[in-house]
Parts: structure tokens; sequence; C-alpha cells
């Protein structure tokens, strides 16, 4: 068992990062990439990270958690020293990547250097790239024992290590090449885990290795993704699943789709099938190069195609704020993965809508998991009217959410149940109308000026005054920046 201590929590939120005392480059870089105030998880966990504390992290989704653990290493890492001194675990070459364009626009800030070390490029390259002393390692756990039995990485200056996804990171999968990790690094280390979802299991499995972790779950005391998704359960026929698809397809925005497949055999099949219909489409999946995976992807985040068919390697760390909408096209195979597909939609205070096909195999599976959240989500069958919620069978009642803006920090031996962010969908939800067969409302649309070109617009969720807005224009430009970046 985890012994956690607790931690001291301000009387306020804070409103800027200027008042965590980092340095003015730093706020000013945050400033140049919108950051203006930390999130939940970022005013909770920085402070405790640059004292030096081990920190056990869970927050939802698209909540800011990479720059939780990424401020504090730029503080943490010294420039004059050519060594691995942070080390971050992540389980997909994806998330590496992803991680790795929020810590290269941190690091000049400290003169410091990063590597991205992963499978699937060139092992001599990696080791040249080692050679020059980055500071900053980034990568997968396969790869990286690599380089460690080879001699090519060493861990002897190592201060703090990063467990990206900390749950899948200690599964049966990942967890004993975590382990072996560890073993090649200093006893004294720093250790930090981040995830949406820490089940009881991982305090049990990591316990020995954290020394007095301050344990912090901001995910009750904020506004999750289950008031930014608008989730809705469609009961299908099996033989019905295609055109059910076809018909949320022919509804969908302007915003990119993820459609979320069980196999990769299934992934390729359903690419063909949706290409067949007219859509565009790309596939990302485990079975493709890295060369493949990062063109899937880059086409992805620019709206090209903007229907994506994806195994749940996409379900995990994918920040993409173009996405509208989430399609379980398989039901997933818990609440936690549940938790991580709907988070790739409604990321930081935007909406979303998710839907999840259900068919009669699938039925034991789902109310398995309804259970388990306690979660309330409005179903209908395919080609009649929506079934509100309430006429349903009773389910258990999700715990109550304190509407306290501070951050919540309880001891490990008290970490409640996860529960799987969603929301009761309202009656107008576009795929609701079209799946019983009625005509489409427009959205409601909201006046904004574009925080760039200024320029007045109009967008289909509700703005934040803490939060820059930008026309379709505008914002296509700065994701192909950074992408390009």
């Amino acid at each position: 068992m985890v012994v956690g201590r607790p931690c001291s929590t301000k009387g306020h939120p804070l409103t800027s990062f200027t008042e965590l005392n980092l340095p003015s480059r730093l706020v000013e870089t945050l400033r140049r990439m919108d950051v203006m105030e930390p999130t939940p998880i970022q005013e909770a966990t920085i402070e405790e990270l640059v004292a030096g504390h081990d920190v056990v992290g869970q927050a939802r989704t698209g909540s800011g958690k990479t720059l939780a653990f990424g401020i504090p290493i730029m503080a943490l890492c010294d420039p004059d020293l050519a060594a691995p001194q942070a080390l971050v675990l992540v389980p997909t070459r994806e998330l590496a990547g992803q991680v790795a364009r929020v810590i290269d626009k941190l690091t000049p800030t400290r003169g410091l250097r990063a590597a991205q070390i992963y499978g699937g490029r060139d092992m001599g390259d990696q080791i040249a790239l080692l050679n020059t002393g980055p500071q900053i390692v980034i990568g997968t756990p396969g790869r990286l024992l690599d380089h460690l039995y080879r001699g090519s990485l060493a861990l002897r200056h190592l201060r703090i290590m990063v467990l990206d996804e900390a749950d899948q990171m200690l599964d049966q999968g990942f967890g004993p090449d975590v382990d072996l990790i560890l073993d090649c690094a200093p006893a004294k280390l720093q250790m930090a885990l981040f995830s949406a979802t820490i089940p009881e299991w991982v305090h049990q499995v990591i316990s020995h290795r954290l020394h007095e972790p301050r344990i912090i779950k901001v995910d009750e005391m904020q506004k999750g993704p289950n008031e930014c998704v608008e989730h809705t359960v469609i009961e299908v026929p099996t033989n019905r699943k295609l055109d059910a698809l076809r018909e949320l397809l022919g509804e969908r925005g302007g915003g990119n789709i993820i459609v979320f497949v069980r196999t990769k055999i299934g992934v390729e099949r359903l690419e063909r099938q949706i290409s067949a219909m007219g859509f565009p489409v790309s596939a990302l999946q485990g079975n493709q190069s890295q060369g493949q995976r990062e063109r899937v992807l880059r086409g992805f985040r620019r709206g090209n195609p903007p229907i994506m068919v994806a195994t749940n390697v996409a379900a995990r760390g994918l920040d993409i704020l173009a996405i509208e909408q989430v399609v379980n096209f398989d039901v997933p195979d818990s609440p936690e993965l549940l938790t991580h597909r709907l988070g790739r939609t409604g990321r930081m205070g935007r909406r979303g809508l998710a839907v999840t096909l259900v068919t009669p195999n699938d039925e034991r599976k789902w109310r398995l998991i309804e259970r388990i959240t306690g979660a309330k989500i409005t179903r209908e069958r395919f080609g009649q009217p929506a079934q509100p919620a309430e006429d349903r069978r009773p389910v258990a009642t999700p715990q109550p959410v304190s509407t306290s803006e501070s951050p919540a920090v309880v001891p490990a031996g008290a970490m409640p149940t996860n529960v799987v962010p969603t929301t009761v969908a309202s009656p107008e939800h576009p795929a609701r109308r079209r799946a019983r067969g009625g005509r489409r409302s427009p959205r409601t649309q909201h006046a904004v000026t574009c925080a760039t070109c200024k320029r007045e617009t109009t967008v289909s969720f509700v703005p934040r005054d803490d939060r820059p807005v930008y026309c379709n224009t505008c914002f296509r430009e700065r994701k192909e920046k950074e992408t390009a970046a």
C-alpha cells in the first residue's frame, strides 16, 4: 500500500503561471502557446514536483497533464550536464511524438535538449542522438531497453522518471519492461505517474518504488468530459451496424471523427467499407510502419481526410482539438478504455460528441460498463425514437461532484473506483435525430472574434472567456504550423 501525504493547497485557484515563480522566459513561452493560466492538475503538481516530491496525478483527458510534468522537468534538469536527467516513458510512438512536441517548445528556455527513442526508427541514428547527451529522453520501454542493453543509454545521472498513461505502463504488457528500466536507474529517483485512470492496483504494483508520494486527484473537482462530451448509445442489429455508421458519417459536422474498432483486421476492413460509401477516410493501427502512422496522423491533424478508423492505439494521448466526434463502432473492453476513447473529443473545454453502437451480442458487456461507472446514458434503437435514460432500468447513481475549484488530495488507500465520464445526451443530438429518420436542426452558433485575425466568426461550441478562439482558417494554419514544428 502506498502511503500518500496530503499536499498543502491554496485558498484560491492560481490565475497565472507567475504565481508559481517560474522563469519569465518560460512564462512567455507558455503565453505564446496560448497557455495563460494553470489548469487544476498543473496547479496541484508543478510545485510538488519542483520541490522534489513523488507525485501520482489523476486528471481527466485533455486537462494539461503533459505540461504538468513538462514544466517541472525544465526546472529539475541541469543544462550544463550533457546526460539524461529526465526520462518520460509512454506506451506508444504517437504519444512519444506528442509529448516531445510540447517539451521541445519548452527546452529553449533553459538550453536543454530532448530526444525521442522508440521503435520503427533507425537504431544507428538513435545511438548518434544519444551520444550528443540530451538531458531529456522520451520513449517507449522496448526500444529504451535495447539501448540500455547496448550501453548506448546510461541512467546514472537520472533525476526524475515520468510514467505517462501510468495504468497502461504498469499492466502486464509493459510492466516487466518498466521494472527492468527502473532497476537500471539510481535508487534515489523522483517518480511521477500521470493518467486519466489510475485503478487501485496501480498503487499496489508501484508502491515499493515511491517515497511518500503526493496523491493528487483533480477530475472530481473540475468539469470533466461528462460536461463537454454528449454521449449516446444506439442499439443496432449486428447486420445494420454499417447502415448506422453511414448515417452518422453523413451527418458529421466540420470537425474530425475517430471511429474505434477492436482489432487491426477490423480497422482494415472498415476502412475499405467506409471508402466504398464515398467518404474520405484513413486508418491507424499497430501493423503499420512508423512512417505510415506518422503520415496518417499528419493528414488527420489537417483534416485530410477528416475521418480516421483506428484501434485503441489512438485511444490515449492523441491531442487533436479538431476532433468533433468519437464513434465506438466496437464496444470498448473496459470502463477505463471508454474513458480514454471519449477523451479524444471535448478537450480543453470544447464540446464533443460520442456515439457507441451496441449490438445484442454487446449488451452484456455494455451493461457491465454502465453498472461499474454508474452512468445514465440516453439510448435509442436504430430507426426508432430515442429512449430517455430515466425510462430504462435503474442504474447506480453517479458520485456527487464537488463544486470546489481546488484540487483534491487524498490518501492513496482512499482512492475511489474510477468513474468513466459520460453525460446524458440532449434530445436534440444530431445522431439521434438521424437514427430515427428525423430532420437535422441547425446547430446553435455562437458569435466570437478570432484571436488571430480579429474577424467576426461563429463557432458551434460555447466559447470560454479564458481560452482563445479562432476562425477556421486561422485554426487550420496554427495546427499546420504546430505539425510542421
